[in-house]
């Protein structure tokens, strides 16, 4: 099983980074850039051949390692 895991911040919360990606796109002239949220993108490879299980497992991975839960939120996608 291969897992992605989006991980953006949450709603709210300063995003320097996206900020700073966001004035370097006006300075180099693309226009109508409203706003620019910066996250992670993550792939696993997993040995575990049931989707739900492997779904579990990357789900315990983003609460315990691969997202700060205070402050970010993240999607899980499981694909062959």
């Amino acid at each position: 099983m291969k897992a992605k895991v989006h991980v953006t911040l949450k709603p709210g919360v300063l995003d320097p980074q996206g900020k700073a990606v966001q004035h370097a796109l006006g300075s180099l002239e693309f226009s109508g850039v409203e706003a620019v949220r910066q996250g992670k993108y993550i792939e696993i490879d997993l040995t575990e051949p049931d989707a739900d299980k492997a779904r579990g497992q990357v789900d315990d991975m983003c609460k315990k390692l691969l997202a700060n839960m205070v402050i970010e939120d993240y999607a899980i996608e499981i694909s062959d």
